[in-house]
Parts: C-alpha cells; sequence; structure tokens
C-alpha cells in the first residue's frame, strides 16, 4: 500500500466518522431548531438531554444491557416523556414553557440519579464527559481496501452505530418536517387559526415534539448534550437574524449548520499545530463555540435586524428628523416675513446646529453671508412637512377632539414619517388658524 493509499485510508477511516457525525447532528437539529426557535421553544433539547437519564437507566435495569438499541429506545421513551410532561405542566399549571420545561427536566434528571444510586445501576460506566461532549473522536471506521467498494451496502452497514443511527433519523425529520411544513407553519405563528382551521395544533406540537427528542436522543451518545443544545439554537437563530421569510429561514439554517459543523471539526483538527501544543481540542466543544461566534456575528452584522444595521438606521432616522425640523422652522419663520435668517442663530432646537448642517449640505439651504435661506427645492421640502404637521394637528382636533393646544407634540412626531398620511379633510386652516399649504 503507497503512502497517498495510507492517508487516503486514513483519512476515510479516522476523519470521516466524526465529520460525518457532526455534519449529521448539525443537520438534524438545525432543521428541527427552526421550528423551536419559532415557538420559543429552545431549551427544549437542553431539556430533553437532560431528562433522558432516568430512561437510560431504566432501560439498563430491564435488559441488563448496554446495548444501543434498548438504550435508544429508553431515552426516546424519557424524551417523549419530558415533552408530554412539560405541556401538560404548563396547561395546567398555567405556567410558561420555561418554567415547565425547568421542573420536568429537573425532576426526571433527579430521578435518574435516583435510580442510579438506589438500584443496581451503579456499577454503569456513565461518563459525565461524555455526556457533555459526547464521543466524536472515538468514532472509527474499517473502510474497504479496494475503492470500488467504498459507496456499497456492505461497506457503509460497518460505519459506527451512531451515525447510522442519526442519518436515518435525519431522513425521517426532513421527510416529515417537509409533509407537514404548512400545518408546522401555521401552528407555529398562529396557532388560534390553525385549531379553527382543524389543523389540530396540539398534535402538530406533538409530532414535532417527538422528532426533536428522536434527534436529541440519536446525537446524544456521538456528540453530547452541549452540541445537542447549540446546533438547535445557534443556525436557527443565526438565519432567523438575516431572514424574515420562512422558506429562506430553513435553508440558511441548513447552511449554517453544516457550515458550523464543518469549520468547528477543521479547527479541532488542525489548531493544536497552529498553536503549538500537544493538547487536543473537543470537537462538540469546538462547533458549539464556532456556533457563538457565528450568532455573534449575526447579530451584528445582518443587514436588517444586526445591532449596526439598527444604529446606522436610527442614525440616518436622527440625522432627518434634524434636518426636517430645521426646516420647518425657517418655513414658519417665512410665514413671518423672515425670508433670510441669521446664519447659526438660536433656532429653539435640540439638533438645531447639526440639522442646519445637514440641510445645507443637501442644498435644502443656502448660506448667503451671515445669513441662511431656503431654496427652492427645500422650500418645496418644508410645504411638505408643515401640510402633513397641521393636516394631522386637524384630524388629531376634529376626529379625537383633543384641545388645539394638545394636538402640536403629537403631530411634530408624525410628521417625519410619509408613510402616515392622514386622512383628507376639509380644513384649509389648522386648529390654530394657520394656512395648510
Amino acid at each position: 500500500m503507497n503512502a497517498a493509499h495510507t492517508g487516503t485510508w486514513e483519512f476515510l477511516a479516522v476523519d470521516v466518522p466524526p465529520l460525518l457525525a457532526a455534519l449529521l447532528s448539525s443537520l438534524v437539529c438545525g432543521l428541527l431548531g427552526n421550528w423551536l426557535v419559532l415557538r420559543r421553544m429552545s431549551l427544549m433539547g437542553d431539556a430533553i438531554s437532560h431528562s433522558v437519564l432516568p430512561g437510560i437507566v431504566a432501560a439498563f435495569l430491564i435488559t441488563g444491557s448496554r446495548a444501543p438499541l434498548p438504550m435508544f429506545i429508553g431515552a426516546l421513551v424519557a424524551g417523549g416523556l419530558t415533552t408530554l410532561l412539560s405541556a401538560a405542566v404548563r396547561r395546567y399549571a398555567r405556567v410558561d414553557s420555561g418554567a415547565a420545561m425547568g421542573v420536568v427536566f429537573a425532576s426526571l434528571f433527579a430521578l435518574g440519579v435516583l435510580l442510579i444510586e438506589q438500584a443496581a445501576a451503579r456499577q454503569v460506566d456513565l461518563d459525565p464527559d461524555c455526556v457533555l461532549y459526547g464521543s466524536l473522536e472515538s468514532l472509527f471506521w474499517f473502510p474497504p481496501a479496494d475503492a470500488g467498494q467504498l459507496l456499497t451496502l456492505a461497506s457503509l452497514a460497518r460505519l459506527p452505530t451512531p451515525i447510522l443511527t442519526l442519518f436515518g433519523t435525519t431522513a425521517i425529520a426532513a421527510i416529515v418536517t417537509w409533509l407537514l411544513r404548512k400545518e408546522l407553519a401555521l401552528t407555529s405563528f398562529d396557532p388560534e387559526l390553525g385549531a379553527a382551521l382543524g389543523f389540530r395544533p396540539r398534535l402538530v406540537h406533538a409530532i414535532l415534539m417527538m422528532l426533536v427528542a428522536a434527534a436529541t436522543v440519536a446525537s446524544f451518545e456521538a456528540v453530547g448534550s452541549i452540541l445537542v443544545v447549540a446546533m438547535l439554537t445557534c443556525p436557527a437563530a443565526c438565519a432567523r437574524l438575516w431572514t424574515d421569510r420562512l422558506r429562506s429561514q430553513i435553508a440558511l439554517s441548513v447552511v449554517f449548520a453544516l457550515g458550523l459543523a464543518l469549520s468547528g471539526y477543521l479547527i479541532a483538527a488542525t489548531a493544536p499545530t497552529w498553536l503549538g501544543t500537544s493538547d487536543a481540542l473537543s470537537i462538540a466543544g469546538t462547533i458549539s463555540v464556532m456556533g457563538g461566534v457565528a450568532l455573534t456575528i449575526s447579530a451584528l452584522a445582518s443587514p436588517r435586524h444586526g445591532v449596526i444595521a439598527i444604529a446606522l438606521r436610527r442614525r440616518s432616522l436622527a440625522h432627518r428628523i434634524a434636518r426636517e425640523d430645521v426646516l420647518g422652522l425657517l418655513y414658519r419663520l417665512r410665514e413671518t416675513g423672515q425670508v433670510d435668517v441669521p446664519h447659526l442663530s438660536n433656532l429653539g432646537l435640540h439638533s438645531g446646529e447639526l440639522g442646519l448642517r445637514l440641510a445645507i449640505a443637501s442644498g435644502d439651504i443656502a448660506r448667503l453671508g451671515e445669513h441662511v435661506r431656503l431654496t427652492e427645492a427645500g422650500l418645496a421640502v418644508a410645504q411638505t412637512i408643515i401640510r402633513r404637521h397641521r393636516r394631522w394637528e386637524g384630524f388629531l382636533a376634529d376626529e379625537l377632539k383633543l384641545p388645539p393646544d394638545h394636538v402640536h407634540p403629537t403631530a411634530e412626531q408624525l410628521e417625519h414619517f410619509a408613510e402616515a398620511e392622514p386622512p383628507d379633510g376639509n380644513r384649509t386652516v389648522d386648529p390654530h388658524g394657520r394656512p395648510i399649504p
């Protein structure tokens, strides 16, 4: 076997299984996480990952074996019980979903610890590190030496059991969520309307929670609870910040999930070399950290909901309001016969100087020596602002019956929003007797 063939075989045997498990786990959790984020139940994965303990212990006590299948069934039953009990507590105790999940998973986790301590399960090897971080690094595959047999069913069947379980769970979750896409969307945004249309929100919710339980349990052995919680939350939350459309959000969450898994794995594999240390990095931990990094970047840089975009929009709005306030004031002074106003005079506005500079820069105000005046373009803008202001004053006085001395503050805010036009009225003057342009 030559060096190149040996390197390829080592890559397939050592790197592909943990990478494949990480990708599948991130994909199924990221896909289902969209509906949890929309329903504000992102911590359900955390609740299930803690509450599966009594199911695992009970499966061991019943079968006397730590074989994967009984453990998976026991954990799945416990996960389903968590969702049912959480719904019951939320409904009958009239508490929010977060409190209900906290009560249920804490109680079931304590029950699992009690079973370990009191029953004959004390000798069960439940490694806390594996519970938290999983065992991605221990996954290994014996690929065939012949490349032609690499993708045969016989060869793929020898993949580690957690990978096969994750593949089946991912396929089922993708198929079910696609078939129930309308029901899930409607019951996530408006469950009352869904019930009125006959979509049975409780049944849809129960199916979703069972899928989440299955995905959590399937991911639990390979990737641990930390990565499960991170992937149920981060990809969907990142996608939610970048788009307001559901289809785009689901597609972006899949991209984020796969990207986080791949980048986290590459960093975990190569960072020790960069840092010049022999200490290994946890793959699940690194992927979770990348999820936090992606969420931070999304929260800062997304074009609509990001901190930077919001700050820029607020700054732009503040500048526009300051400029329009100056134009409105100059128009009112023009009505009194003051066409030329002393430059840098006390305009009586909070942001007068800023608004004056912006209006001059935009060509709405012309500087004439020590005086300023409205240009033709500025006069047209100022007329629009004053017209909107005085029409709002008339609407507030006529329709809401507000006294004339109470309408100015509200109209002063509404005048800056072109989309907020008051209904046409018969007024030609405002409540103070001033003409409406």
